[in-house]
């Protein structure tokens, strides 16, 4: 079923009734003010929907600090060089890249659909769709031939939480054959570990199993429908000044040649090249690009897979993902049944004390979430400074973006804000009940 968004009766049109936000949630959006200044984030915008209806759409910030500069001898201010390349000041329409949670908004979401299709098994083997993934001598992964898409989608393979394949690879195809063959640290199923690893191989799975590029499927089948306007992996290079840049990776002295996956096509960009550094050691994770990273996915993995990946790619505005929260609330019409719904939002039995769902994660203590969603709720975070949590009980979905990785993924403050955030919302929330 495709949404009409002009149809008023659409379960996932956003009614908006936001008209007295600013005092309703003053306390909360002093938080994020509070925190700008304090600089866990130059940049940040708010969606939240209540009962069916679009409460609060609000942006903060600049797209970087004021007094960023390029260098400590008094060059061009960064912040003006940047607003020569377009509109400087964050709105509620502003894309940001929401790196993690690609991996519920697209891939989970396909996983889901491809379920209830009956054209995907949770508990098949990943061998059954990827034989690549057995490519190993077995002596030295005996346990890899029993991962299934389950256990992949719980973080529960044994797959690690992150490798830099980036660094050996210069295509899609040599980095997918590097992901395929990452050693297992645990016996799948014992214990659960967040991994970046296990979501790259469930994009391709997805893929061979849908016959159909991920970013494709997700278009029709899920933004689309939804009235997701302004979702969508990989935006047009005119639209790059007109997103909060999320890395400075302009350290020409430190580098080697870009890998072609990123050189070449839709993400090319004009940047100088550096020799290949003595004994033929590799470039540092944080200037592989040397350029600022601006309109194109910040994950270095996903660059080289194009900007398309189960794991990250995707870029978004805060109204888009309260338009995809608001339909998860509403037991995923127009496009999942609600059994669907539940079962990919339902905390695993397994491994012991795990959190995750089949896709998303839970409230645990203590949680990113804050102290004052239902136990029933789930929710997913994203590495540049991203958050969606969902809570059916209240009716309630919080939406927070930001671009906390500029200029490097060092600063981790915005753990310290974004429970704040969240409990602050909730309590002004039952006040207004």
């Amino acid at each position: 079923m495709r949404l009409n968004s002009t149809d008023p009766a659409s379960p996932a049109l956003l009614l908006p009734a936001f008209e007295h936000q600013d005092k309703a949630f003053s306390t909360a959006f002093d938080i994020l003010r509070d925190a700008i200044a304090q600089r866990a984030f130059p940049a940040a915008s708010v969606a939240l929907t209540h009962q069916g209806r679009l409460i609060a759409l609000k942006a903060f910030g600049d797209f970087v600090y004021p007094n960023d500069t390029d260098n400590p001898e008094g060059a061009p201010s960064l912040s003006r060089s940047l607003r020569q390349g377009g509109d400087f000041d964050v709105n509620p329409c502003t894309l940001f890249d929401i790196a993690s949670l690609t991996k519920v908004v697209a891939t989970t979401t396909m996983s889901m659909l491809l379920y209830q299709r009956g054209l995907l098994d949770l508990d098949a083997p990943i061998a059954a769709i990827i034989p690549e993934f057995l490519s190993s001598p077995p002596e030295k992964d005996p346990c890899r031939h029993v991962v299934t898409l389950r256990m992949l989608l719980t973080h529960s393979s044994g797959l690690p939480a992150y490798e830099k394949l980036f660094l050996k690879a210069q295509t899609r195809d040599e980095l997918l054959d590097a992901a395929f063959n990452v050693p297992l640290t645990a016996d799948p199923g014992s214990r659960a570990e967040y991994s970046d690893i296990g979501f790259i191989i469930i994009g391709v799975a997805l893929e061979r199993l849908a016959e159909e590029s991920l970013d494709s499927f997700c278009q029709g089948e899920i933004f689309g429908p939804l009235g997701m306007t302004n979702t969508t992996f990989n935006p047009p290079p005119e639209q790059g000044s007109q997103i909060p840049p999320t890395a400075d990776e302009r350290d020409e002295e430190c580098g080697a040649d870009l890998p072609r996956a990123v050189a070449e096509g839709a993400l090319a960009r004009k940047m100088p090249k550096s020799p290949e550094l003595p004994g033929g050691s590799q470039p540092a994770a944080s200037t592989f690009r040397h350029r600022i990273i601006q309109g194109e996915v910040q994950d270095e993995n996903a660059s080289v897979l194009g900007g398309v990946a189960g794991h990250a790619g995707l870029f978004s505005t805060a109204e888009d993902i309260a338009k995809f929260a608001h339909a998860m609330l509403n037991g995923g019409n127009p496009i999942l049944r609600p059994e669907t719904v539940a079962l990919f939002t339902r905390r695993e039995s397994t491994p012991p004390n795990t959190s995750r769902t089949p896709g998303w994660d839970t409230p645990s203590a203590p949680s990113q979430s804050g102290k004052h969603f239902s136990a029933n709720s789930f929710g997913h975070l994203g590495y540049t400074g991203t958050s969606l949590w969902i809570d059916p009980t209240r009716q309630l979905s919080v939406t927070l973006l930001t671009n906390r990785t500029w200029p490097d993924c060092t600063n981790q403050a915005i753990k310290q804000v974004r429970p704040r955030f969240h409990d602050a919302i909730i309590e002004a929330l039952d006040q207004m009940l």
